[in-house]
């Protein structure tokens, strides 16, 4: 009898010891990979699609106005809301074209007496100029614009880009990757192919966004297509891409084709929340001197310069 439990015990002290043994290994053992969770793309980065495909034509809802709520440029990110766009639009003809279609904010929400100046910087044959006197002179006058940069322009100028990005007057957004009107159908603006599928209209957007949140550490609120022009559907998806569509009320300089007094003429025409579009990639134009004769004229009637983000757009 004594034997017997005297084996029992060692039993019971042999099992006791595997058990130990186990734990202390699962407790020690090296990660080989990271856990599903934290390897899958956080879901507020990728925005929900839009659920109704076949009504582009009412209004769109409002965009998300977080910069983070934009896509971010993972690989994971990218494919899965990418395919969800594609699903969602890939069948959906477009019903309208231009610079105005819905979606597209063309003026800030206020009664103050503030006027947003934004510049274009194309790059590639549309121009990789840099006007150095327009934008040292809103340095010396302590003027707010907006620059919208283009991807070729920001590789034209590397240095350049550098300098502007980490000057507070200067808030950068997204003109495109290859300055492309924004279409799901290739169609043409000022003899511009635009882009022909939804694929394509997502990495005009997304791979410039990504380069300028890589270059500055912040992602851009707001894009503009090469040539402002849109199709009703491209303009839904980069509203479902998290990004605001900035358009305008001022036609600044026509594409740098102004001569001074036309941009003067254009840009004292600014009301309250105007957006004035003008260029700041053609410095053999006329811009620089149109905006200096015209700003003192604007400050002196009381109007003031800021940011698009600084107000809600519609």
């Amino acid at each position: 009898m004594c034997f017997l439990f005297f084996l029992i015990a060692m039993a019971a002290l042999s099992s006791c010891g595997a058990d130990n043994g186990q734990s202390a290994l699962k407790t020690n053992e090296p990660s080989g990979k990271p856990s599903v969770a934290s390897s899958s793309p956080n879901p507020t980065t990728a925005p929900t699609p839009r659920q109704e495909p076949t009504s582009i034509s009412k209004p769109i809802p409002s965009p998300v106005s977080s910069p983070a709520s934009s896509l971010q440029g993972t690989d994971s990110s990218l494919l899965s809301v990418s395919k969800s766009l594609i699903d969602l639009y890939s069948t959906v003809t477009p019903k309208k074209w231009g610079e105005h279609v819905p979606g597209v904010r063309t003026h800030l929400v206020t009664k103050e007496q503030v006027i947003a100046l934004t510049f274009d910087a194309c790059g590639g044959k549309e121009g990789s100029g840099y006007d150095e006197k327009l934008i040292d002179y809103l340095i010396k006058e302590n003027i707010p614009a907006t620059l919208f940069v283009n991807a070729r322009w920001m590789a034209a100028n590397p240095e350049t880009f550098a300098r502007l990005a980490v000057n507070p007057l200067f808030e950068i957004e997204n003109h495109g990757t290859e300055h492309r009107p924004l279409s799901v159908n290739g169609r043409l603006a000022y003899g511009i192919a635009g882009t022909k599928n939804v694929n394509e209209v997502i990495h005009e957007v997304t791979d410039n966004a990504d380069q300028i949140e890589k270059l500055t550490g912040r992602r851009p609120m707001f894009f503009r297509s090469g040539t402002a022009y849109y199709d009703d559907v491209a303009a839904a998806i980069v509203h479902d891409l998290g990004f605001q569509l900035a358009g305008y009320n001022v036609l600044g300089d026509a594409g740098a084709t102004y001569t001074t007094e036309q941009v003067y003429n254009a840009l004292i025409k600014a009301r309250s929340g105007s957006i004035v579009l003008a260029h700041m990639n053609h410095p053999e134009k006329d811009t620089a001197e149109g905006v200096m004769k015209a700003v003192p004229v604007l400050q002196k009637a009381g109007f003031r310069f800021v940011h698009l983000a600084s107000y809600t757009l519609d």
